[in-house]
């Protein structure tokens, strides 16, 4: 209809008046659907929504197999996520300020889903008394997680309110670090 309004020199919405009683054929109107893009793409999306439903219920069926085995590692991981992760369909994400319980999480993810290092990421919470120090915490968590440069994402640095006494000191040494691999295979395995 745009091609006729443009060609003739008028609004679309006058002809749009002038063809509104024009009765379509099933033919012509399965041909506009099929260059219609909404429709098109709502099709997709449908189908790619399904297969996504299909394949995180797969992951969550594995995950299940690996629970009945009940090895430790794999139970404590799994627990240790339950209780401190993030809760995301696409990606695991774990955040503690105890360097021990950060350090069995990673190990859990090496060893059951075989995560490389470089698909880690991680950022560190700190505290405005961390400031001067930040680059030694940020490295003392790549260190212990054995993991490269690469991995460390911008950390964030909570300043102080202008109300705050400013008593805060040294409650958690290495502030607290999140740690995150975007997998949907891993987090609903978990």
């Amino acid at each position: 209809m745009k091609e006729i309004a443009h060609r003739v020199g008028v609004s679309l919405s006058s002809v749009s008046h002038w063809v509104r009683d024009i009765q379509l054929t099933e033919d012509q109107c399965a041909r506009l659907q099929s260059r219609n893009p909404a429709i098109n793409g709502q099709v997709v999306a449908a189908s790619n929504r399904r297969r996504a439903l299909e394949r995180r219920i797969a992951f969550q069926r594995s995950g299940r197999c690996q629970a009945q085995s009940k090895e430790v590692l794999h139970v404590a991981g799994c627990m240790l996520y339950w209780a401190e992760g993030a809760k995301s369909k696409n990606a695991v994400h774990f955040s503690n300020s105890d360097p021990a319980m950060v350090r069995y999480f990673v190990a859990f993810l090496r060893e059951y889903f075989g995560v490389p290092d470089e698909a880690f990421r991680i950022w560190c919470n700190l505290f405005a008394d961390h400031l001067d120090k930040q680059h030694e915490i940020e490295y003392f968590w790549l260190d212990l997680l054995q993991l490269p440069s690469a991995c460390l994402c911008k950390s964030t640095v909570n300043v102080y309110s202008k109300h705050s006494q400013k008593k805060r000191r040294n409650r958690l040494p290495y502030g607290t670090v999140r740690v995150s691999v975007h997998s949907t295979e891993i987090v609903q395995q978990i």
